[in-house]
């Protein structure tokens, strides 16, 4: 646990407007005070996001969601059996949310963070924090401190080492905002099913079709987005990445090799000793080693990040059982793989 000192400076830069990463159960992110405009606007500018992309709020206790958000009967079941957790709630929002957190919309995204040292500067700051994954825009997500140090280290206040991130990918994101069908905007730890249970009706999921491609025409790319994370392309290493179903080989013939580079062959779990090579370069790598999908998840950012470091032309990724964790785990590939 990091010294009481160092999350009262923590603390400190918030109120002052300045930008911290921090560590959360779900992946590091870049906080600023979420009602200062100058500090939320240091956001956009430090990651390389688009204002039309709204951020997520993050808030000590109820109360100080309450504050932000017109709470509603099904909202406050979801935040009784989640919260502290990796539910993030879209809620009509409330006039002290500046437009620039929510890209003009009038809702607003929120969580209530699990992460301890989160929770603590929570707690010292007494300001609810805007809250996007720490790293530049439209790259992998960090899920240690050493990723952001490596991306954003030098353009911020400080960043808070809480070790490995427990999940590994973000939050579930669950839209309540206008009297309709509860529908994931973002898949995410909290299943579908589990939300179903808390709330005894069905809730609907956002469809691949519905999200916003990354090289859009003009017009449709000054629309905002309902929730973050719903760019076509996302999550992106540098590198090329290629998805394989499970079951199958890896697709040789979609990989252009590039002489001097390797290729990285990324399983659910550790593969049979006995299967053969598909490339002539290739290198294996597994994210479980028993194909477990919470280790997986907790896994992919961190090998994805190892891997991008200019050995490998290419990943070649199998995908997980969709189901649970396992849609929010091929969410997260599919969107890295667009081109």
């Amino acid at each position: 646990m990091l010294h009481a000192n160092t999350i009262l400076q923590a603390a400190h830069f918030l109120k002052e407007g300045q930008l911290v990463s921090l560590p959360t159960e779900t992946v590091y992110g870049l906080a600023a005070n979420a009602l200062d405009t100058v500090a939320v606007r240091k956001i956009f500018e430090v990651k390389g996001r688009p204002l039309i992309d709204p951020l997520i709020i993050h808030v000590r206790d109820l109360k100080q969601a309450e504050a932000l958000a017109h709470f509603t009967t099904e909202a406050y079941k979801v935040a009784e059996a989640f919260w502290p957790g990796p539910l993030t709630i879209i809620l009509k929002k409330k006039p002290v949310v500046p437009d620039l957190v929510t890209a003009g919309l009038d809702t607003v995204a929120i969580r209530m963070p699990k992460h301890p040292l989160f929770r603590a500067v929570l707690e010292k700051a007494g300001i609810p924090l805007a809250c996007p994954s720490a790293n530049p825009f439209g790259y992998v997500s960090p899920t240690k401190a050493e990723h952001v140090e490596k991306t954003l280290g030098k353009k911020i206040a400080m960043v808070l080492d809480g070790g490995a991130c427990e999940i590994g990918l973000e939050s579930t994101i669950l839209y309540l905002g206008h009297n309709e069908q509860p529908k994931i905007m973002r898949s995410g730890p909290i299943s579908r099913e589990d939300i179903e249970k808390v709330l005894e009706c069905a809730v609907a999921q956002l469809e691949a079709s519905a999200t916003k491609k990354s090289n859009a025409d003009e017009e449709s790319q000054n629309i905002a987005q309902l929730a973050p994370g719903l760019l076509e392309k996302h999550y992106s290493p540098r590198c090329s990445i290629y998805l394989f179903e499970q079951g199958s080989a890896p697709k040789s013939s979609a990989i252009e090799a590039i002489e001097g580079k390797k290729i990285a062959v990324v399983y659910q779990k550790r593969p049979q000793e006995d299967i053969k090579p598909v490339f002539e370069n290739e290198e294996r790598f597994w994210l479980s080693e028993h194909g477990d999908l919470e280790d997986v998840a907790r896994n992919l950012f961190d090998l994805m990040q190892v891997l991008d470091n200019g050995q490998y032309c290419a990943m070649s990724v199998e995908r997980a059982p969709d189901s649970g964790i396992g849609r929010a785990i091929n969410d997260r590939l599919s969107r890295a793989a667009a081109k």
